[in-house]
């Protein structure tokens, strides 16, 4: 064979190569790349995401309300509309079906609200005290006693400047049974009645160089701005107790049971409670509420 021969094979065979390669599919070994699918929260939000909460004013006005509220809508997804009203006002709520759910603290006025069948569900959330505080100049001689009533028997005699909220609140109906044990009718100039709630009240009687009678949590919250001193602390009678209640939906089928529900697990959980009892700490140097979810009610008292 010449070699010419032989280079036209060779040519003929490089042709044939060449072709079958670039007709011939490549595989790739790189894996193919598929878009991420986002997380919808859809599925996750409420069907009804708004529950409105009526509350007493000495849980918004100790500041406690602003640290809670957030955290539990960012976990539920829920939007808490709050109405901060006396206890009595906050009870009537939710006997008329205008709330949802309640945070309050009138033992006696709640357990009515449950005898009714106008809540399903009463929790123990948590407790401070109520204190009696007044001008440093103390006229009717109070400071250090250890017996409200008897601190209010002085009130009367002297006929001292006295602030109460007259508002049916829990903190209303705790002055009025003192009253009511001292064997007092409170009346005259000496008694005013602010018809307010404890932040304005602590105000009107700071003003007035008068006494009052207030949850120790909304006094330590607004205590730089007044010029009132405690005067009695200590006495049993002055425990004020906090309950969740939900509203029954079998009164008010339109009510969010649902949303009610999971505000009412979330004060009772564990990670709330821890920040019920470590609320006020910092900036005080004690809570302003001790926590008691879970607790035995015969504890308190109850």
């Amino acid at each position: 064979m010449n070699t010419k021969y032989r280079l036209f094979i060779i040519s003929i065979l490089l042709i044939f190569v060449f072709t079958f390669t670039a007709c011939t599919p490549q595989v790739t070994t790189e894996p193919t790349s598929v878009p991420e699918m986002e997380a919808s929260t859809d599925d996750m939000a409420p069907a009804n995401p708004e529950i409105i909460l009526a509350t007493t004013t000495s849980t918004r006005d100790s500041g406690l309300l602003d640290v809670l509220l957030p955290i539990f809508e960012e976990q539920t997804g829920y939007k808490v509309k709050m109405v901060a009203v006396g206890t009595g006002a906050a009870l009537a709520m939710g006997e008329e079906g205008n709330a949802d759910v309640l945070l309050v603290h009138a033992p006696a006025s709640e357990e009515e609200l449950m005898a009714k069948g106008f809540g399903i569900q009463r929790d123990l959330i948590m407790h401070n005290d109520f204190i009696i505080v007044g001008p440093a100049d103390d006229p009717a001689g109070i400071k250090g006693m250890t017996s409200a009533s008897e601190a209010f028997v002085e009130i009367d005699a002297a006929k001292s400047t006295f602030v109460s909220r007259a508002d049916d609140s829990g903190t209303n109906k705790k002055e009025l049974a003192i009253w009511k044990t001292a064997d007092i009718t409170p009346e005259g100039d000496w008694y005013l009645e602010s018809g307010q709630g404890m932040g304005d009240t602590l105000r009107i009687a700071s003003e007035k160089f008068g006494y009052t009678l207030t949850d120790r949590a909304t006094y330590l919250a607004n205590q730089a701005s007044l010029e009132l001193d405690i005067m009695v602390e200590g006495d049993p009678v002055l425990l004020n107790i906090y309950h969740v209640i939900v509203v029954n939906p079998e009164k008010w089928p339109k009510v969010n049971f649902d949303g009610a529900k999971a505000f009412a697990a979330f004060m009772t959980s564990d990670s709330t409670q821890k920040l019920i009892g470590e609320f006020g700490v910092a900036e005080y140097g004690a809570p302003l509420f001790f926590p008691d979810a879970g607790k035995d009610p015969a504890s308190l008292g109850l």
